[in-house]
């Protein structure tokens, strides 16, 4: 009998050797990570903070409450005022929305817990703000804007930032031009990369374009502007058609005048015409002569007929063409006619009679009196 008791006692030793687990305490639990989104913060950004902890040792531990405070980044989310326990080699995390306040720099707000036996666990969490912007700047655009002609411009955008950007996008703003399009998206851009956007832009007048960059830094939207401003110039590109070779012909009733028009410039010239311009009043039949295109460095032939007073000493030659946008330009070249009575048409000169008939007149009246003469000698 006294055997069987001694067994029971031992059994019973045996099941609460068991049934009891291990000691465990604060110094078990540690912070394993915290991280960050977005994991750069700028001044005034909005974020959330994630910090993981673990249970190390070999019984449960009871985590009385979970908080974060601090100066610089302050923590907008209420604490974790019961949180229980946390079983042997088990995790768990707490997330807090915080906000940048401070300026720029590293910040530690201390994430704390409270045990429910005794003491307590404080870990400082680093917190990145730097305030970096994204950068912009014009890489492509012509010499010179001209009203009304469309001009190709080309915008880079880098993200210098220690963090990628998501969400980014460049918008034109401003009056005095028409653009194409009207927004470009770039999307996301990681950590020292860049992109670029294309946009057609169209000025009305002389004026400032300002090219908004707006971007996500987490939840929180910036932005950056770029100015670009727009002053009408001389395209040094555009086409330049010249007058060469010039001719002037008086005839019947006014003046001919053939030559070369040559386009000089280093974009093509697109329906081009030739006529000839005021005090001259264009005649048949080449009142205006069309050309057509001319590409750079080519040239064509071309013939006006004009009337004009007698005393007009020089007339525009007006040569009128368009670009790819179908813009229209006008150059003028003058060109000397003879004045005066010199410069009347030949049936205004010696009174209505053609001074080429007042010359055949007078030869053969030369001749006629040279044959009676020499027929009067023989006699």
């Amino acid at each position: 009998m006294k055997l069987l008791h001694l067994t029971i006692i031992s059994l019973i030793c045996a099941v609460a050797v068991v049934a009891v687990p291990a000691s465990a305490g604060p110094a078990d639990i540690t912070v394993t990570s915290s991280t960050l989104d977005p994991s750069v913060l700028m001044k005034g950004d909005t974020g959330t903070l994630t910090v993981e902890i673990k249970n190390n040792g070999a019984g449960s531990v009871t985590i009385k409450s979970a908080r974060l405070f601090g100066n610089g980044v302050v923590a907008l989310s209420d604490s974790y005022p019961s949180v229980g326990e946390i079983g042997a080699g088990n995790a768990k995390t707490f997330t807090f929305t915080v906000r940048a306040d401070g300026g720029e720099g590293t910040f530690y707000p201390m994430f704390v817990l409270d045990f429910l036996d005794a003491g307590s666990l404080r870990y400082p969490v680093p917190v990145q703000v730097e305030d970096t912007p994204l950068s912009a700047s014009v890489v492509g655009k012509p010499d010179a804007f001209s009203e009304g002609r469309t001009a190709d411009i080309t915008v880079r955008v880098g993200n210098p930032r220690p963090n990628a950007a998501s969400g980014v996008q460049v918008i034109p703003q401003g009056t005095g031009f028409a653009v194409t399009p009207t927004g470009a998206f770039v999307g996301a851009l990681a950590s020292d990369g860049s992109a670029t956007a294309l946009f057609n832009l169209t000025p009305t007048a002389e004026t400032d374009v300002t090219f908004q960059v707006v971007w996500r830094n987490g939840i929180n939207t910036h932005s950056v502007d770029l100015a670009l401003p727009v002053a009408f110039g001389e395209d040094k590109r555009q086409a330049d058609p010249l007058i060469t070779n010039v001719e002037v012909t008086p005839e019947a009733g006014g003046y001919r005048i053939v030559g070369d028009v040559t386009n000089a410039g280093l974009e093509p010239a697109r329906s081009v015409l030739v006529t000839a311009g005021a005090p001259a009043t264009p005649t048949d039949p080449f009142r205006v002569y069309v050309v057509g295109t001319l590409d750079p460095d080519d040239a064509s032939p071309f013939e006006v007929t004009f009337r004009t007073d007698a005393n007009v000493t020089e007339v525009p030659i007006a040569v009128e063409y368009r670009d790819s946008d179908g813009n229209r330009y006008t150059t003028t070249t003058m060109v000397e006619v003879a004045g005066g009575t010199a410069a009347a048409p030949l049936e205004e000169r010696d009174g209505g009679i053609p001074l080429v008939g007042i010359i055949v007149a007078a030869l053969v009246a030369l001749g006629i009196a040279g044959a009676i003469y020499y027929s009067w000698r023989r006699k």
